[in-house]
């Protein structure tokens, strides 16, 4: 390509808001950058998420308001597949089984992490930013896109976006409560 005197070369990807955009339509890439951002985040915020005086629970809410943005920053219109999501639970598992002081030897089942610090799974909250995406989407033009399986994983249907408070409340995943014995 060539603008005014200067040629310009053809790239396969480039960083647009955040995002990197690939030319085959591809999010690869943009997973990749997207938990290679939330590590940076979390770095910064290690000496919060690992120190031992602080609550689990703190730190779980400090988790999800400082590094969950940062991962899934742009994800409610990936064209998402089940090699990307693994990544990114592999990627959030490892932060919070760190923030805990535990490693994978310890066999700690993802469920008891997740319900210690209570941080809701990175699945569900892909399936709630896509159909809140859709919400607004499908309040505003008859051409929106949706997962249809995301629907039917919730027993949905797509006139309920009429309803915002009722959507909201249908698609809304919550962190797991403690259970005390």
């Amino acid at each position: 390509m060539r603008l005014d005197t200067q040629i310009i070369p053809k790239k396969d990807s480039f960083k647009y808001l955040g995002s990197v955009i690939q030319g085959s339509g591809d999010i690869d890439d943009d997973v990749t950058h997207r938990i290679g951002v939330a590590w940076m985040k979390w770095r910064n915020a290690s000496g919060v998420l690992c120190d031992k005086k602080i609550p689990p629970r703190l730190k779980g809410k400090f988790y999800r308001v400082v590094v969950r943005p940062a991962l899934l920053y742009g994800a409610e219109c990936w064209p998402v597949k089940n090699s990307h999501v693994q990544k990114m639970q592999v990627a959030e598992m490892r932060m919070l089984r760190w923030m805990c002081g535990h490693t994978r030897r310890d066999k700690i089942r993802n469920e008891v992490i997740r319900e210690k610090v209570g941080v809701a799974s990175v699945v569900d909250k892909l399936r709630e930013a896509r159909l809140r995406w859709f919400g607004h989407m499908k309040r505003r033009c008859e051409d929106a896109p949706v997962r249809r399986q995301d629907l039917a994983q919730l027993h949905i249907t797509e006139d309920m976006t009429l309803d915002r408070k009722e959507w909201r409340s249908r698609i809304k995943v919550e962190a797991p409560t403690v259970t005390r014995k």
